[in-house]
């Protein structure tokens, strides 16, 4: 969506061309230029065709509620030329709306669920596997006011069982539950504003053209993994010779004779007795 600045520059500039219906308020200290030119071409969704008439109650609403449809606080739904148009809020837009009151002190909200014969009010979207989904609830807390206002509502009566409802049934109910307590909080400034969650028939027909872009999209198989071929039996190693040992080698070429075995060299005990006889001549 484009910013603030480039909306606000288109609106002059069609202003300029088509004034047609022209209406001009501020939110938060900027200026919304609307006319039935700018809705018809930016704020409306479907094809239904919207009548003059429809604009002027919507400019009305966002004027009155001080909505800026340039950011997504608000937009004008119609698919069927037999039903009216629908004006449909952000749900921050509540938000935004309950802030800016002095006397705002805050929310809760969450599921309504039965856990084997027990009906629970659980806080948040969480509840268990096991729990059956009822509804959703919500306060909302003013300082002016003795008791806070509780909104409790039944997922039957808004489930279309589509889309985002059929992923988040909890999520979504506890929106329903929310807006149902700040426009009952502030009737003021949100009295006649309702969100998507509230509206189911009018969401279905949104949801519908991304289900079919969604089953149009060709439907790829996961590629398999590719089977890896066995690995190559390992070729047995060559057999090695034994190492040779000192008693395995050769003798040398110097060492191709035998050595001489040595003589005997004779003591003075092994002299020979002729030998004495001799010396004493």
């Amino acid at each position: 969506m484009a910013n603030k600045n480039e909306m606000a520059t288109v609106s002059q500039t069609l202003l300029g061309a088509n004034d047609k219906g022209r209406v001009t308020y501020q939110v938060a200290g900027e200026d919304i230029n609307l006319s039935f030119q700018i809705v018809r071409n930016f704020l409306t969704r479907g094809n239904g065709g919207v009548t003059d008439g429809e604009i002027i109650q919507f400019i009305s609403l966002c004027k009155a509620n001080k909505l800026n449809p340039f950011i997504g606080e608000a937009w004008l739904v119609k698919y069927d030329a037999k039903t009216p148009a629908q004006m449909l809020t952000a749900r921050d837009a509540f938000m935004k709306r309950a802030e800016e009151s002095t006397m705002y002190e805050g929310y809760r909200s969450g599921v309504i669920v039965q856990r084997d014969k027990e009906v629970l009010y659980l806080e948040g979207a969480f509840y268990l596997a096991g729990d059956t989904l009822l509804g959703g609830w919500a306060e909302v807390h003013r300082s002016d006011r003795k008791f806070p206002t509780i909104q409790r509502v039944r997922l039957q009566e808004y489930n279309s069982g589509r889309s985002t409802w059929a992923q988040k049934p909890g999520t979504m109910i506890q929106k329903v539950a929310e807006a149902h307590a700040f426009r009952k909080a502030f009737p003021m400034v949100m009295s006649g504003l309702y969100t998507p969650e509230e509206v189911p028939e009018v969401q279905a027909q949104q949801e519908q053209p991304r289900e079919a872009e969604n089953a149009a999209r060709p439907q790829f198989q996961e590629e398999q993994p590719a089977q890896e071929l066995p690995a190559p039996a390992e070729e047995p190693a060559p057999a090695q010779a034994p190492e040779e040992t000192q008693e395995d080698k050769l003798p040398c070429e110097d060492q191709g004779q035998p050595e001489p075995a040595p003589v005997p060299v004779e003591t003075a005990d092994e002299q020979d007795p002729n030998m004495d006889l001799f010396n004493a001549e």
